[in-house]
């Protein structure tokens, strides 16, 4: 690593992470959005049973384990607010999530409806800061993996970078607008890790834009 003068900064010194495009430096976290992004959606889901890892989800999130990057992940769950799902049962449901996927460093959830004026739904920041924060990174240093332009704009809200995973619900425009675009989550978690100089092989990873759905919460 190096370190040249820069007149206006602190000490008039900068290092290599300072000059570096986002896109090539080691990210401090990865957030993920959960409904359409790592598992099928299922609109307000309460059923444990009905949570089902979209293809190649488990190989993705373990290469990064692997990478020894902390993950997260930042999901919508306005079902909490219309009264389709309890608490209760969300934790069900996010507990069986890490039964399939393994564990997250964190999970940050919105309860909140489109109306209630909160700060964390997306696409609103809020969540991308309080899960960077939980880890101890800054929000800038973190990529989120979303399926639809809420999560993308939430990641710009923080001052995060986005990754696109397009599905059937997501909509043409906002895949014009995203800045990074990847085919499947295998080839998102591709981009992470050969950008921070640390890729490692697929193994077979699979993945797509059939079948991996959408719901009525947009990418929870």
């Amino acid at each position: 690593m190096f370190a040249t003068v820069r007149p206006g900064w602190p000490g008039g010194r900068f290092t290599q992470e300072d000059v570096l495009p986002r896109h090539s430096r080691r990210p401090a976290a990865v957030l993920f959005d959960r409904d359409g992004t790592l598992i099928r959606d299922v609109p307000y889901n309460s059923d444990p049973n009905l949570v089902e890892p979209v293809p190649g989800a488990r190989r993705a999130l373990d290469r990064l384990r692997r990478a020894g990057l902390p993950m997260g992940i930042v999901s919508n769950q306005s079902g909490v607010a219309k009264g389709i799902i309890s608490p209760e049962a969300l934790g069900e449901v996010n507990a069986r999530v890490e039964e399939l996927l393994g564990p997250f460093d964190v999970w940050a959830v919105c309860p909140h409806d489109d109306g209630d004026g909160c700060e964390c739904r997306k696409p609103a920041p809020g969540l991308v800061v309080r899960a960077a924060r939980t880890l101890g990174v800054a929000p800038g240093d973190c990529v989120v993996i979303g399926d639809i332009g809420r999560d993308v704009a939430a990641a710009h809200a923080a001052g995060a970078r986005a990754i696109l995973v397009p599905t059937a619900v997501t909509l043409p425009e906002e895949v014009a607008a995203a800045p990074e675009v990847a085919p499947d989550l295998g080839a998102a978690v591709d981009m992470v890790l050969d950008g921070a100089g640390v890729g490692t092989p697929r193994e077979g990873d699979e993945g797509g834009l059939a079948g991996q759905g959408g719901g009525a919460d947009g990418a929870a």
